[in-house]
Formats: structure tokens, C-alpha cells, sequence
């Protein structure tokens, strides 16, 4: 599938008015087991893997942990488009199973697979970089298994993940005794000790990874050293509680298939290179940060009172396209960030005092609504364009924004990833008025006076008799006099 969109991004500290620069465009066991080995090439050139004949219950996809044994159970769930069609979002996250194994350049992989039915898993090789000048080295490279013995060799070598697309199926995968494996720390599995342990002696392996039932966390060695004094436990359990915020706010309670939480974990990347003055990313199937964004992503203090990248990041892999006009990409992306802020009982971002002013975004914003001239686009700043999103959970309870992603999941099961860099003004000016008719309706409310006058939405008179036919009542207070 082509990409959606470029990678979203998230500023270097330091940029003014919490801007985003635009990103540079780049291509972007159970039960019977049994199964024959059969010789297969699998390509040519730098970003293919070959390989060839020799031999060798959870959410997550998981059912067995890494710490011990070469065999790893698993279970297929269904694969990352099908999940972002159902959640109808944007962006597609990753539906990766961790396994611990590293795979080293050129040197062969040897795995055996039995399939309890038809499905066989893939094996991934690599990391995710999307700004990596080597293409082979911008995204993992994908190996379709066979059952039985595979040996598989990869030229670059790196971290290797399983994917296992299906409804419940069950394989078991074993690998090689000799394989190496990663330091590896899995919550609730792995104490502290015994991943100091493996950092002290896995010294020739240059990747290290660290997983929740929700989360995979992959650093290279030289990156998790720098903070390797961190309780390590309380900081996986920090990704949970961000990626839970987003998943409530989102309204994916699991009151019905379709309000379920997402299959499989979130995957947060530790990447060689972004451009300058980006502070990380996102793009299908991950979150991507520098090492310059370590003392946030790798210690319980940093992402807990500076962590908004990322929560932005991770917002990203939560909007809805529907809603999604241009400048709505790192708009809409705030009401996860926000909710994450909330969560972890951290100051909101918009009641932050600009030094140069003594004001807040609310402060700045509010006196320049419904004046001469006044353009949503134009007028307001970034945090100040996230204001009437937060009014609106301000008029009409923190029920809001999870309704609201309830209503479009309803109605948007099939969408095509969403490309808002195209700044196609037809295509914009339809989500601006999905984004006032999906509130007005959720809310219960006429919110065109809100939209429209008040915040100067791009809302042409078409679009006004669009939101009047909805024949909903006034609001019986004005959202946008609310502040926090």
C-alpha cells in the first residue's frame, strides 16, 4: 500500500511556539504441529533475506515468555491494516511479536516452524529508520516462513520479530540454540538483577529491547547503557499508563469488537538520524526518537514531566483520518497528549506561561476570537489552535472525545490511510466539516457558531447549511468562553 502520509513529527526542544516543522518527503504449541521443510529463495538484492532449506492467548500474540527455551508459542491476531480500518485511523501500528532473538549480519538464522493450521508466520529482520540514507536500512526486511526447517540470512542482520496475521490460529516457532539473543527486559517477567545481567554479558549483540503486554521499547545497546541505572520496571509501566490514556480518551473501552483496544503492542524505535530541528516521529507502524531524545524515552522523570513528545508521537498512531484536515495533523494529535498529561497529574501544556509574554495559549487565544480578519489557519498559534478541541471535553464532559471516536469508528470501517500533505482544499475543507458535524453530533449541539464565528474554522456556506440540517438546539453554554 502506498504511504499515507510524510512521517509526522515532533520539534526539537527549543522551537518556537511548539511549531512542527513539515517532515522531509521520502518514500516512504497446541495440538497437532507438524510441517516439511522446503528449500526457497526469497529474493535478490541489499534489503532482501533468502532463505533456504536446513535444519535447525495473549494479546500480544505471545502465549509463553522469552526468558527461557528455544520455542516461542504464538497466537495470529488480525494484522495492523485490518486493525486501523476498524479503529479508523490514519496511520497503521505495528503488529510485531517480540522474540529476544537478535539476527547477525550475514550469518544464517535457523528457525523451524509448526503451524497448528494453515497460516505460517514471517519473520522480520532490522530495525525501523525511516531517515536511514541506506534503503535497505530504512524498515525491517519481512521473510515469509515456511513450516518446517527455514535458515534464513539477512546481509544487514538486527533485532527479529515475528508477525502472525489471523483469528487465533497457533504456531510454534523454534529457534536455533545458538541464536543470540538481545538483553532483554519484559515486565512482569524479567527483574532488575537479571537485566543488568544480560546488559553485562550480551556485549556483542548491539541491540537491546524492552517489552509490556503493550508496549516494545527497541534501543541499541550503546543508548540503553546511558540510563541503565533506571528502575526499569517503573518505566515500562510508565509506556502502559501513556498508551492506556490514549486508548480511554479513544473510547476503546471493549464494549463491543469494535471499541476494542488495539491487537498487539505499540513500537517505540530508537532511530540513527532525523532531520534537523525534528525532535522524533512517527510513520507506519512506529514511533521513532533520536538519541538525543533518550533522557525522555529511557527514564521514569524525563517521560513523566517532559515526555510530550512522546505522547505526540503516540497520538499520531491514535487519529482519525475522518477529521484529518492539513493543518488538523499536529492539531488533533494533542487531545492523546493532553489526556497523557492528565493521566500522569502533569500541568497541561496549555496552561504553560510564555516567558516573553507572562501569558498562556488560552490567554493569547481567546481575546482574538470572533474579530475582524480572524482565520482559524492563520491567526493562531499551535497550542492555540488546540484550544477549542479542549473546550469542547470542557462544555461537554470528558465523555466527549471518546464518543466521538466511537461515532467515527461506526461509520469509517474502510477508509484509505489518509495523505493530508496533498493540501487539497476540497479534501480539506470535508474534514473540517466532519470535524464540526462529528462534534456537533456527539455533543448533542449546534456547534456552527463555536466552529464557524467564534474560532473561524474554513467552513464555507455550504458547509453551514450542512451543519443546520443536522436541526440540532443551541448550545446552552458558549464552549469557547472555557478555560482550564
Amino acid at each position: 500500500m502506498r504511504p499515507a502520509r510524510s512521517p509526522f513529527t515532533t520539534p526539537a526542544p527549543g522551537m518556537p511556539d511548539g511549531s512542527v516543522p513539515r517532515a522531509l518527503s521520502r518514500r516512504t504449541v497446541l495440538g497437532s504441529l507438524a510441517g516439511a521443510g522446503a528449500a526457497t529463495l526469497l529474493g535478490a538484492g541489499p534489503a532482501a533475506a533468502r532463505q533456504t532449506g536446513r535444519r535447525s492467548g495473549r494479546r500480544d500474540g505471545r502465549e509463553a515468555g522469552l526468558g527461557s527455551g528455544d520455542t516461542l508459542l504464538i497466537k495470529a491476531f488480525p494484522d495492523a491494516e485490518k486493525e486501523r480500518m476498524r479503529l479508523a485511523r490514519a496511520l497503521r501500528s505495528s503488529d510485531f511479536i517480540p522474540t529476544g532473538r537478535y539476527a547477525p549480519p550475514g550469518r544464517p538464522l535457523s528457525v523451524t516452524v509448526r503451524p497448528a493450521g494453515g497460516r505460517v508466520p514471517v519473520l522480520h529482520i532490522g530495525t525501523f529508520d525511516y531517515y536511514n540514507k541506506e534503503a535497505a536500512l530504512q524498515e525491517p526486511r519481512a521473510v515469509p516462513l515456511r513450516p518446517g526447517h527455514n535458515t534464513v540470512v539477512d546481509a544487514h542482520g538486527g533485532p527479529v520479530h515475528l508477525s502472525f496475521a489471523g483469528q487465533g490460529e497457533r504456531a510454534a516457532v523454534t529457534f536455533d540454540p545458538d541464536t543470540p539473543r538481545m538483553a532483554f527486559f519484559e515486565l512482569g517477567r524479567t527483574d532488575e538483577a537479571d537485566f543488568q545481567r544480560q546488559l553485562d554479558e550480551r556485549t556483542d549483540v548491539p541491540w537491546v529491547e524492552l517489552i509490556t503486554d503493550q508496549a516494545i521499547l527497541t534501543l541499541t545497546r550503546e543508548g540503553a547503557l546511558l540510563y541503565r541505572g533506571e528502575d526499569h520496571a517503573e518505566l515500562m509501566g510508565l509506556f502502559d499508563t501513556v498508551i492506556d490514556s490514549h486508548a480511554r480518551i479513544s473510547g476503546l473501552d471493549g464494549r463491543g469488537w469494535i471499541d476494542r483496544p488495539k491487537a498487539g503492542r505499540y513500537h517505540f524505535n530508537e532511530v540513527s538520524v532525523v532531520p534537523t530541528g525534528v525532535g522524533a516521529y512517527a510513520w507506519h507502524g512506529y514511533n521513532g526518537f533520536p538519541r538525543a531524545y533518550m533522557d525522555r524515552l529511557c527514564t521514569v522523570a524525563g517521560l513523566t514531566t517532559r515526555g510530550w513528545g512522546l505522547y505526540h508521537e503516540l497520538g499520531h498512531l491514535h487519529q482519525q483520518g475522518a477529521y484529518q484536515a492539513d493543518q488538523l495533523t499536529e492539531v488533533t494529535v494533542n487531545i492523546y497528549s493532553l489526556a497523557a498529561q492528565r493521566t500522569l497529574g502533569r500541568p497541561s501544556n496549555l496552561l504553560t506561561v510564555d516567558p516573553k509574554t507572562g501569558l498562556n495559549p488560552f490567554q493569547t487565544a481567546l481575546p482574538k476570537l470572533g474579530a475582524d480578519g480572524t482565520s482559524y489557519e492563520k491567526t493562531f498559534g499551535a497550542y492555540e489552535k488546540l484550544i477549542p478541541l479542549r473546550q469542547l471535553e470542557l462544555a461537554f464532559g470528558e465523555g466527549f472525545w471518546p464518543e466521538l471516536h466511537r461515532l467515527v469508528r461506526s461509520e469509517h470501517q474502510h477508509d484509505a490511510p489518509v495523505d493530508d500533505y496533498t493540501h487539497d482544499p476540497v479534501i480539506n475543507a470535508r474534514q473540517y466539516l466532519a470535524l464540526a458535524s462529528y462534534a456537533g453530533r456527539t455533543a448533542g449541539y449546534d456547534l456552527t457558531d463555536f466552529f464557524v464565528h467564534r474560532w473561524a474554522l474554513p467552513i464555507d456556506s455550504a458547509g453551514v447549511a450542512a451543519l443546520a440540517a443536522l436541526g440540532l438546539p443551541k448550545p446552552p453554554v458558549d464552549p469557547s468562553t472555557l478555560t482550564d
